[in-house]
């Protein structure tokens, strides 16, 4: 695949690479000092990540806490800055661990710069993870 050429190609090509388990080609669309925002993080959960390092650190065991079918009910917004898109979606799969069905909703706000993440505030819902069994990003640290 080329590289993809605008930020809303670049997202719809990380999470082909989500539903893919392919988390090194995830990390690898970010930035060295790419910077991953969680503004509503339950207490004892990352709020900040600075840097690709950082980021791939947390995501590394990803696929071993969630399996992830599809994104349904994709919007990707431009917004005047044409680096940056508002996206809404939701993620549905599994929690591996439990076996139980996951189906979360996002907001995020993703900022890039020369083909790679450079700010990903991801609004994602804490409720999911407060229910008993979910504490699948957490571990992943």
């Amino acid at each position: 695949m080329s590289a993809p050429t605008s930020p809303a190609d670049l997202y719809r090509h990380s999470l082909r690479l989500l539903l893919d388990k392919n988390i090194a080609g995830w990390t690898g669309l970010w930035a060295e000092n790419g910077v991953m925002e969680f503004p509503f993080a339950p207490q004892g959960w990352p709020e900040r990540l600075d840097g690709a390092a950082a980021i791939a650190a947390y995501m590394r065991h990803y696929p071993d806490h969630v399996d992830l079918h599809e994104f349904p009910d994709l919007r990707i917004h431009e917004t005047a800055d044409p680096e940056t898109i508002v996206v809404e979606m939701r993620g549905v799969g599994r929690l591996v661990q439990t076996d139980s069905p996951l189906d979360m909703t996002y907001i995020a706000v993703v900022s890039v710069q020369d083909g790679h993440f450079i700010s990903y505030r991801d609004y994602w819902n804490p409720l999911a993870v407060l229910e008993p069994g979910t504490d699948f990003t957490r571990t992943s640290q």
